[in-house]
């Protein structure tokens, strides 16, 4: 057994799929916009491995000696971090899940009410940060918990970690869970005073289950720790995971990630990096967004440094998030692939399915492959 790590990159979308004009993301390409906002992208590491050859990036040439690389499709529905973890590890959307584009019909908002005995306000689409100070003073004043939705299949929960504790919002977040039929119920503490509302840790992914078996399955049953970072626990219910680190900030994530790295003996990691998305990419903060990066690039610069013989690690994203966008939610795109593995390294181009990611960790791992599993191995 030996080991294997994927890092998603969240919402580092390389250009519109061929469908994106279906969800209105036409002509999305989240890094090379962001690399134009900011006047060119610094990111000599992931530079070196090839990251300016998958797609031309202001700032970013393409590599002399590339590692293997390419761009991933989706080929099932959505485009949100749900989606797109599950299509890495080989379960495909064959079906879209709902969205409530104008909001959440009463019969949803009164079962959710009668289930778990509380009142809600917003109930539309809305941007995660500009409804705290919509609704964050009358949410404190009234009790009323913010309800809010999005392009994706999603319900949002909201509410001050003073006025409804962290644990009462879990609480809130799972009834409402078991009567709705959105892809996640996610839970979203905040605190501050009016004006300065900003949400804190403390986010949790109620998600349905997987519809089927994962290659994080595949995996625990030939008996490989899986090791899950940040939301990916949450994203797949627990199910093929052996053990789950923190990683709501990407600090935390880049640590714990760094410390596998170092001290696992064998095994899959498989590592969420959710501020591209959550802090910066739905505020269109391309600054912020470079910034997060360049601290991924360094951290990836440690990893390779401490990559052992038999290594696979695997450099990714699951959607898009593009600044260029009309709208501040998700984006249809590619996903980007740096796949490095020691000591020696396999080159070439690789355009595939997200799925390609799984399979290929699968095979890695166990020297063989699943194949009642989407994807093609690229080791």
């Amino acid at each position: 057994m030996g080991r294997a790590f994927v890092v998603v990159i969240d919402a580092c979308g390389v250009g519109a799929l061929p469908d994106a004009a279906d969800y209105g993301d036409a002509g999305a390409d989240t890094l090379a916009h962001v690399a134009d906002l900011v006047g060119g992208l610094d990111l000599p590491v992931l530079g070196s491995l090839g990251l300016g050859s998958i797609v031309p990036l202001r700032g970013v040439p393409p590599a002399a000696d590339p590692v293997l690389h390419g761009r991933l499709a989706a080929q099932g529905h959505g485009k949100d971090s749900q989606a797109g973890h599950w299509e890495l590890m080989g379960v495909i959307q064959r079906q879209a899940l709902p969205t409530y584009r104008d909001g959440f019909p009463p019969e949803i908002v009164a079962a959710v009410e009668r289930a778990t005995g509380r009142r809600f306000c917003c109930n539309r689409p809305a941007n995660g940060v500009a409804v705290l100070d919509e609704y964050g003073e009358h949410h404190v004043r009234t009790g009323e918990i913010i309800l809010y939705t999005s392009q994706d299949s999603v319900m949002q929960l909201a509410a001050h970690v003073d006025r409804v504790p962290r644990e009462e919002l879990y609480a809130v977040c799972a009834a409402a869970r078991e009567v709705v039929d959105v892809g996640r119920v996610i839970a979203r503490p905040f605190a501050g005073e009016p004006g300065a509302f900003a949400r804190v840790e403390g986010r949790r992914d109620l998600a349905l289950a997987p519809p089927t078996r994962s290659a994080l399955d595949v995996l625990a049953d030939a008996g490989v720790p899986v090791h899950a970072v940040g939301k990916v626990a949450d994203l797949f219910c627990g199910r093929g995971i052996a053990q789950a680190h923190p990683g709501a900030t990407n600090a935390v994530a880049l640590d714990q990630t760094t410390r596998l790295v170092r001290e696992l003996d064998a095994g899959f990691v498989f590592t969420n990096l959710i501020e591209t998305d959550q802090v910066f990419g739905h505020r269109k903060d391309a600054e912020g967004f470079h910034v997060a990066l360049r601290e991924i690039d360094a951290a990836v610069g440690t990893w390779l440094e401490l990559l052992r013989p038999g290594d696979l690690l695997v450099i990714t994203a699951d959607h898009g998030v593009d600044p260029a966008a009309a709208h501040t939610d998700h984006t249809r795109e590619h996903a980007p692939l740096l796949a490095v593995t020691a000591p020696q390294r396999i080159r070439g181009r690789w355009d595939g399915a997200l799925a390609d990611v799984g399979a290929s960790v699968v095979r890695h791992l166990t020297g063989r492959d699943a194949p009642e599993l989407p994807g093609r191995p690229f080791v």
